[in-house]
């Protein structure tokens, strides 16, 4: 088994929305995507006070991918037109398949703007593979108690497994592309290894602390791009840290993307656009 070499380092740069603080490695000036990861947005952390307009994320369309939501700290609301809607509290996911299209809000319930809280929610795109880009929408709220909290073999941290499988234990979402999703969080020392990657593409980003991987360390705020060669992922925590972890398959096909939409042709793209205009993504309940 041999480790993947690191291969460039990505630093997330801010890009407020409203008054919320968010930083975005994903797409940057060196790295359009990780093909299938897209896009990552980290919003906080940051302390809203009370009688705060909440996010501004009210009903928006999506088709062709998916966005998976992780809420580190704080609470947030999920409503869309397939008539699904949860409240998600820290520690939690959201994920949701765009696929053929649907209207969602991302919100802040109103006892949360009233009273106001700490808030640091990640979210990140993930593409859909052409035979998948028209599959019917789908959403999918875990609160933190249904994750898969798994001790490192060190005992010196802690692999939150959301999709895929590690160490006989299986996550609570079922990834249509075969996406393996985690958050890890590692003491100062603590080290954890990611077997069977091999011509998998890997997603690391360090939320807090700062890692060594591959070969190069990683602070804070920061996407790590790996090689392809190898077939297994050491991370180690240089300080308390926690990451987000995931690997997929890349898909290989073209890529066009217009704001909330993610196709392979302008053509697809246009369609979209027609088809929501028309009201074919449906109503928010």
């Amino acid at each position: 088994m041999s480790d993947k070499a690191l291969r460039r380092l990505h630093a997330a740069y801010r890009d407020d929305i409203d008054d919320l603080v968010t930083r975005r490695p994903l797409p940057g000036p060196q790295l359009e995507q990780l093909d299938p990861f897209l896009f990552l947005n980290h919003h906080g952390p940051q302390v809203y006070p009370p009688g705060n307009r909440g996010l501004p994320f009210g009903p928006h369309p999506h088709r062709g991918f998916e966005t998976v939501t992780f809420i580190v700290q704080g609470e947030l609301t999920h409503k869309d037109s397939g008539g699904h809607e949860s409240v998600i509290h820290g520690g939690g996911v959201q994920w949701m398949t765009a696929g053929r299209g649907l209207v969602h809000a991302e919100i802040s319930s109103p006892d949360f703007r009233v009273r106001g809280g700490a808030l640091e929610i990640l979210q990140l795109w993930v593409n859909l593979p052409a035979r998948l880009k028209m599959t019917a929408p789908r959403y999918s709220g875990v609160q933190r108690d249904r994750i898969p909290a798994l001790a490192t073999p060190d005992g010196k941290g802690t692999v939150h497994l959301i999709s895929g499988g590690w160490n006989g234990a299986a996550g609570p979402i079922e990834s249509l592309t075969g996406i393996f999703m985690s958050t890890v969080e590692l003491r100062a020392g603590g080290r954890v290894t990611f077997p069977g990657v091999g011509a998998r593409t890997v997603f690391l980003y360090v939320v807090r602390g700062r890692v060594e991987v591959g070969g190069g360390a990683a602070p804070e705020h920061t996407l790590v791009e790996l090689g392809r060669e190898g077939d297994a992922v050491a991370i180690r925590a240089v300080e308390d840290a926690f990451v987000v972890f995931g690997h997929g398959e890349p898909i290989g096909e073209p890529v066009v993307a217009h704001g909330p939409f993610v196709m392979n042709t302008r053509a697809e793209i246009a369609e979209a656009i027609a088809d929501y205009q028309a009201g074919k993504f449906g109503p928010l309940p």
